[in-house]
C-alpha cells in the first residue's frame, strides 16, 4: 500500500489548547505522526512519498472562497492588528444572532469561521492544512490510477472542517476533497466511511443534501461526545441526499461487540448504495485508552475492522484523523491498514 506524507505537518503544533478550563499542550501533536511512522517502518511499508504541491482547484470547488481566503491571510491579518499570542477564537455566532455577514476586524473573523475553540492556528498552520491536503489527495489520484488502496497520513486531520468552518482540530476536509475528486474522475458514487470516534459533522455538513456520496460514521452519541451538535441517528440527509447520511452513535463504554456490529451495518449500506470508491476517515480513539474518548476497542479491534471493510473489494484511500492515545496511535493505525490488506 502506498503511503503520503509531507513533512510540513510540523509547521502547525499551536502551544496550547483550552481542555477542562485550563490550556494544555493540545492532544493533536506532531509526535502522533512519529509514532504511525515508525510503525509503518517496522511492518515493511514502502517509504512514505512526499505528495508535492496542493492543488487547490477542487478545493476551492467544494468550500467557501471566503473561508479559504481567511485561512490562507488569517495570520497576517492578525500579526497586522497587534495580536501577539495564536489565533484562539474568544466569540461565536449563536442562536438568534446575525451569521450571515462577516466581520471586518480579524477577531470577529476568527469566530466567525470557528466552530470549536479549541482549535488554534498558528503561523504555519495554512501550509501545513494545504500539506495534508495534498497528501489526500496524492492518495486519491494513485488509486485513481490503478492502486487498490493508497493511506494519506493526514496532519492535521480534516473531518471536522466544514465548507466554511475549521475546528476540533481540522481546517480542510480532506476525506470529503477525496471523495469529490472520485467524482470529478467519473465515478458515479462515493462513499465515506468515517470510524473515528468523534462524528464527521463537517463531512456530513458538505455531502447532506447530495445523493451521490454516502456518510456513513460510527461515533459517539452526540449527546456524549464531541462535537455534540450533529451526529444523531435521524439525520439520513435532506432533498437529492435523503438516505445517503447514516449515523451510528455509540453509549460510552461500547466495545467491539456494539461497534463492531455498527461497523457491518455500515458496511452493508455502503455495499447497497454501490459506490465505484471508498474513502475511510481514519480515526483510531475508539481505543480503550484513548484520553478524549469513551469506546473500549483493543489494539486487535482494529485489525478486525481493517478486514472487514477489504471485504467491501472497492478501490480505497485512507485519510488519517484522530487517535490521541500517543504511544499506541501508530500500533492501532497500522492494525486497520494491515487487517485491510490481509483481509
Amino acid at each position: 500500500m502506498q503511503v503520503f506524507f509531507s513533512e510540513d505537518h510540523r509547521l502547525h503544533f499551536p502551544q496550547a489548547e483550552l481542555s477542562g478550563g485550563q490550556f494544555v499542550t493540545p492532544y493533536e501533536r506532531p509526535s502522533r505522526v512519529e509514532y504511525i511512522l515508525r510503525q509503518l517502518r517496522e511492518r515493511g511499508f514502502d517509504q512514505p512519498a512526499d505528495p508535492g504541491p496542493c492543488d487547490m482547484a477542487p478545493i476551492r470547488g467544494l468550500m467557501d472562497p471566503g473561508f479559504l481566503r481567511f485561512l490562507e491571510t488569517g495570520w497576517d491579518e492578525w500579526i497586522a492588528a497587534g495580536m501577539k499570542g495564536e489565533m484562539i477564537s474568544a466569540t461565536n455566532p449563536v442562536r438568534r444572532t446575525q451569521m450571515a455577514r462577516e466581520p471586518r476586524n480579524i477577531d470577529g473573523k476568527l469566530g466567525y469561521y470557528c466552530l470549536a475553540q479549541e482549535t488554534a492556528i498558528t503561523a504555519g498552520t495554512w501550509r501545513a492544512a494545504q500539506s495534508s491536503a495534498a497528501s489526500a489527495q496524492a492518495a486519491q489520484r494513485a488509486v485513481a490510477e490503478g492502486a487498490g488502496a493508497a493511506f494519506a497520513l493526514c496532519r492535521p486531520p480534516g473531518h471536522h472542517a466544514t465548507a466554511d468552518m475549521f475546528g476540533g482540530y481540522c481546517f480542510l476536509n480532506n476525506a470529503a476533497i477525496v471523495a469529490q475528486m472520485f467524482r470529478d474522475g467519473g465515478a458515479d458514487r462515493v462513499a465515506i466511511l468515517d470510524i473515528d470516534f468523534h462524528h464527521g459533522n463537517g463531512t456530513q455538513d458538505i455531502f447532506y443534501e447530495r445523493g451521490d456520496v454516502l456518510f456513513a460514521s460510527i461515533h459517539g452519541a452526540p449527546e456524549d461526545a464531541f462535537p455534540y451538535f450533529l451526529g444523531y441517528a435521524d439525520e439520513t440527509g435532506a432533498g437529492a441526499g435523503e438516505g445517503a447520511n447514516l449515523n451510528l452513535p455509540l453509549l460510552p463504554g461500547a466495545g467491539w461487540d456494539q461497534w463492531g456490529s455498527a461497523l457491518d451495518t455500515a458496511i452493508a449500506r455502503i455495499r447497497d448504495f454501490g459506490p465505484q470508491a471508498l474513502v475511510v476517515s481514519l480515526g483510531v480513539d475508539a481505543f480503550k485508552d484513548d484520553p478524549i474518548s469513551f469506546f473500549k476497542l483493543e489494539s486487535g479491534d482494529f485489525t478486525r475492522a481493517g478486514a472487514a471493510i477489504a471485504r467491501l473489494n472497492l478501490p480505497t484511500v485512507f485519510c488519517m484523523e484522530g487517535g490521541y492515545a500517543i504511544e499506541a496511535v501508530g500500533i492501532n493505525t497500522v492494525n486497520v491498514l494491515e487487517g485491510f490488506l490481509n483481509g
